[in-house]
């Protein structure tokens, strides 16, 4: 086979009096990584078929000819029989020869009004759109897991309590529900931002050509409601060159993946001996090759070392479209190994971290016991000065001072604050264990009163999260 011969399995051989050098097709190639957008290019492509054929551009024998071409091809796809040509440079190459091989000279007319460029950027809206919507779920499922560990620790009185840290110190005694539920917001913040980033994106740019549309009587309105679009692209220029979305996603799943980090970190100290307060299955976590003893938190070190990655591939983007000019430039095929990888990792990480603590057990003892420490009820001494009249800062000094006291004597602050006159024996029996965590009134706070508020409140923005992915899964 000659240069030539060999170059008209590229979709722009005409142009050219031979075929590409070999460089050129190893450094352009993007086959290994883009043929998972293989259903949504079938999808996009059966949608141009049907605009086509109402635009009379194909007749109907033509249109139906495709179509069932189309079908083989998903067929082929899913059954993993499909056979790649060495002139296929992407997915869309490929999908189009072997589519023009079935539908011969119909086939042929199947990049009629369309560009690569539009062609490209409808596959991977539809895969981000589809993608993103699964990413949702895995977060709204490990939410379910927090709460679903917080409601078996409880949320009112008697529940299972433990020291809130700040800087890492103990601060003060909180419900372990409430310590979990704290993930759940920031995770349902998550799935929020993903919903808008869906739905900032879903704007079809089919129609869009190259950069400035067609002079063929082809509507993007009609295909972009046939692909569940939210509407078509206003702007053709925008539309080619647009990749807000993708990097929308990203920073999306890097914010997530900090959240992820933060829950790992706290699961690799919980899991320590030196805190004891976790204990994990068998099933999600690992051993050491040479320490018999260990008992490795692996899942959580991972979700800790993945946010490094997801940050990297959103600044990787970032960085190659801030110097762009429009439209399309090839710089943008760099836009779908990062988007693909943080997508595959983050839902891995996803459904990892909620095995793993569906299936933990809590030392209720041990995080109590941690959290009875008498020093943490120094902010209860001080607030109950303040209701004696005291101005806080004064309160704050005071408390300082027996607790400065209490350290260099080595007399329980339990004791000091009951022979004090400045104290006595009620605000003594503020340090006893288990009165703190039950000092939290105030709403959103730590304690028993505001807990059984935040269970009702954590329900309802779970319900109406769940309501806006199921909305999506619909599409």
């Amino acid at each position: 086979m000659t240069e030539q011969e060999s170059s008209r399995g590229q979709l722009w051989h005409g142009r050219f009096s031979s075929g590409p050098a070999e460089e050129l097709m190893a450094f352009t190639v993007s086959l290994p990584f883009d043929k998972v957008l293989w259903h949504d290019d079938i999808t996009g492509s059966r949608a141009h078929v049907n605009g086509l054929e109402r635009a009379k551009l194909l007749s109907s024998e033509e249109a139906e000819s495709v179509r069932v071409a189309l079908s083989q091809v998903h067929d082929e796809f899913s059954s993993g029989q499909f056979n790649f040509a060495p002139s296929d440079e992407d997915i869309h190459t490929a999908i189009e020869r072997r589519v023009t091989e079935l539908a011969g000279n119909a086939g042929a007319k199947l990049h009629t009004a369309r560009s690569r460029n539009d062609q490209v950027a409808t596959a991977l809206r539809l895969w981000t759109r589809r993608e993103l919507t699964l990413v949702a779920g895995r977060v709204l499922d490990l939410v379910d897991v927090l709460v679903a560990s917080a409601d078996a620790a409880g949320w009112g009185k008697g529940s299972v309590y433990m020291p809130g840290y700040t800087h890492l110190q103990r601060a003060q005694p909180v419900q372990l529900s409430h310590h979990l539920a704290a993930h759940a917001w920031s995770l349902l913040r998550d799935a929020d931002r993903i919903f808008s980033a869906i739905d900032r994106g879903n704007i079809s740019p089919l129609g869009a050509g190259a950069l400035a549309g067609s002079s063929l009587p082809i509507d993007p309105s009609l295909t972009a409601k046939e692909m569940g679009f939210r509407s078509a692209f206003a702007n053709s220029l925008d539309a080619v060159s647009d990749r807000d979305f993708v990097a929308e996603a990203l920073f999306n799943i890097a914010l997530l993946g900090v959240h992820l980090s933060r829950l790992g970190e706290e699961w690799v100290l919980w899991t320590t001996e030196e805190f004891g307060f976790a204990k994990l299955d068998d099933t999600y976590s690992t051993g050491s090759s040479m320490l018999p003893q260990k008992k490795n938190a692996d899942i959580a070190e991972l979700a800790r070392g993945k946010s490094g990655r997801f940050i990297g591939n959103l600044t990787g983007l970032l960085t190659t479209l801030k110097g762009l000019p429009l439209a399309y430039n090839r710089d943008l095929q760099e836009d779908k190994e990062p988007l693909f990888d943080s997508v595959n990792q983050v839902k891995l990480a996803l459904s990892a971290l909620s095995g793993m603590i569906s299936t933990a057990t809590f030392n209720k003892e041990r995080m109590q016991l941690a959290a009875d420490d008498q020093l943490m009820a120094a902010t209860d001494l001080a607030e109950w000065m303040v209701r004696k009249g005291i101005p806080f800062r004064q309160a704050h000094a005071h408390v300082g001072e027996l607790v400065q006291k209490s350290i260099q004597s080595g007399t329980s602050l339990h004791d000091l604050a009951l022979a004090s006159e400045l104290f006595g024996k009620f605000a003594a029996e503020l340090i006893a264990p288990g009165v703190g965590v039950s000092m939290r009134t105030s709403p959103g706070g730590a304690g028993p009163v505001p807990g059984e508020m935040q269970r009702q409140q954590l329900e309802l923005a779970i319900e109406v999260a769940r309501g806006e992915w199921e909305d999506l899964l619909a599409i």
